[in-house]
């Protein structure tokens, strides 16, 4: 049984987790085609560096702002499945939730469950589409909004909104950015959804499915050129970050650039590949194909700083070689292990 609540608008539950999800909520909670009569967010996760058990963002907006709040430790538990089916919900929305929706929960709001995803789909389907966006080199980017299925990010397309990248962009700002377009477009794509006059095309192009994301894969491989580097450094921002294994231990890299040499000054200027080099008062390491220059960077136990100040505490670490790391993982194409 589904419906409208007593105020004639379709009772709708919102799915989600992270901070992505935050203006999403909130533009399901403005809209007036709607009634929010539950949000479903993941039980209290391990958070910081002492790894205590937190609520998600979603579940501490939802309790400030006095929404009702499941937190089901498995979405598929007959009781979860029971407690959503009660609330008699017309349409479920979802955005950064975190966990597979399973079929039993999909198939009880009549109008469906719709997904924001941070992704011009089917590209970079998966767990984390801002960053491969980012680590790819992309020129363009968007959000797109599909009625849920049983796969992965396979549903067919409702809406999409799409914006082009200046290669410049860190996955916080990329991530608010995207969160803020989502909750406009949800917004506009409500009212005709529960209309019925807007209709949803299927996802036809070539698909690509990115993994979660391990700590390791912030290593930055030196036999890689400089520009893919780069880009590592700012599409794992703030999680896994990138950083490089010294002999005077391991430094996060917490910003670079891929500067122009100067005038007569050979790009590969400065010593085999994997050496860190002098760079103005400064450091660099040098690559495949250049130099990638440290901006602000922070030893193993220490605070950030720029890479000059490390350089005039360490002055050793000009000359010394990282160790290697393993190449970019920025998805694989559907049927494929992205592992």
């Amino acid at each position: 049984m589904s419906g409208a609540g007593p105020s004639g608008r379709a009772r709708a539950v919102f799915f989600g987790s992270g901070s992505f999800a935050l203006p999403i909520l909130e533009s399901l909670v403005a809209s007036p085609t709607v009634e929010l009569v539950a949000v479903v967010s993941v039980p209290d996760r391990a958070a910081g560096r002492a790894g205590r058990a937190a609520p998600t963002p979603v579940s501490t907006l939802a309790v400030d702002r006095g929404f009702p709040l499941l937190r089901p430790g498995q979405l598929r538990d007959p009781e979860a499945v029971e407690t959503i089916e009660a609330l008699r919900p017309e349409v479920g929305v979802l955005a950064d939730y975190g966990r597979i929706v399973p079929p039993a929960v999909l198939a009880i709001p009549p109008r469906g469950i719709l997904n924001l995803h941070p992704s011009l789909l089917p590209r970079w389907r998966g767990a984390s589409p801002i960053q491969a966006t980012i680590a790819a080199g992309d020129e363009e980017t968007g959000v797109t909004i599909i009625a849920m299925d049983a796969g992965v990010d396979t549903g067919p397309i409702v809406a999409a909104e799409r914006w082009a990248l200046d290669g410049t962009e860190t996955a916080p700002a990329l991530e608010a950015r995207a969160a803020a377009a989502g909750a406009a477009l949800l917004a506009g794509v409500l009212p005709r959804w529960l209309a019925g006059t807007l209709e949803a095309r299927e996802q036809t192009a070539a698909a690509t499915i990115t993994a979660p994301l391990r700590r390791e894969d912030g290593r930055l491989d030196p036999t890689r050129p400089a520009v893919e580097l780069e880009r590592r450094v700012r599409a794992y921002q703030p999680w896994p970050g990138t950083f490089v294994e010294t002999p005077l231990g391991r430094l996060a890299i917490l910003s670079a650039t891929t500067a122009a040499d100067t005038a007569g000054e050979s790009i590969t200027a400065g010593g085999p590949v994997g050496r860190i080099v002098a760079r103005g008062d400064g450091l660099a390491l040098v690559t495949a194909d250049g130099r990638l220059t440290f901006g602000d960077v922070q030893p193993a136990g220490g605070r950030p700083m720029t890479a000059a100040a490390y350089r005039r505490g360490k002055p050793a670490i000009v000359g010394a070689h990282v160790v290697p790391g393993p190449g970019p993982d920025l998805g694989a194409p559907v049927g494929e292990s992205p592992r």
